[in-house]
């Protein structure tokens, strides 16, 4: 099932860099490189929906020329794209909505892996969640967060 803002593209995967793990420090060290990709992803997926939209209307006032440069430029738009979703796969983070923002930086906390969230326009990263959570399953990085587990469920 596709979620709003994920743009699937027909293009061969190309071999994905194995997903890292970061730790809090870390992954926030990276959010200026993050959010400079990120912001650009942002405003190439909003022109690359906008050709799209452009690209599937068929339009009998629109001369067939004029059409086939909208769809020619869709696809030179649309490969820009790509190349800033690789970059940011690069720097080892996911992104999870590409007309917000949201990035998720695989961490290993108390034991299990789970995902640091970021949003575009946060200041650092102050929030988790579970690996298959999502977004609504967010939780603050507060001082529990920090804290170890007790003796015995860690024991257990």
């Amino acid at each position: 099932m596709d979620t709003p803002g994920t743009i699937r593209t027909p293009r061969s995967p190309r071999s994905a860099p194995r997903r890292r793990h970061f730790t809090l420090e870390h992954a926030n060290r990276t959010l200026p490189l993050v959010r400079r990709i990120v912001a650009d992803i942002v405003r190439q997926h909003k022109l690359v929906s906008s050709l799209e939209d452009k690209c599937h209307i068929r339009r009998p006032d629109v001369p067939r020329e004029k059409q086939e440069e909208l769809t020619r430029q869709y696809g030179i738009e649309l490969e820009k794209l790509r190349d800033l979703a690789e970059e940011l796969s690069a720097v080892g983070c996911e992104i999870k909505d590409w007309r917000i923002g949201l990035i998720d930086f695989r961490s290993l906390h108390r034991g299990r892996e789970i995902e640091l969230c970021w949003r575009l326009g946060e200041d650092r990263i102050a929030f988790w969640h579970e690996v298959n959570a999502g977004f609504s399953g967010r939780q603050p990085v507060d001082e529990g967060f920090f804290e170890p587990l007790p003796a015995e469920a860690v024991a257990s």
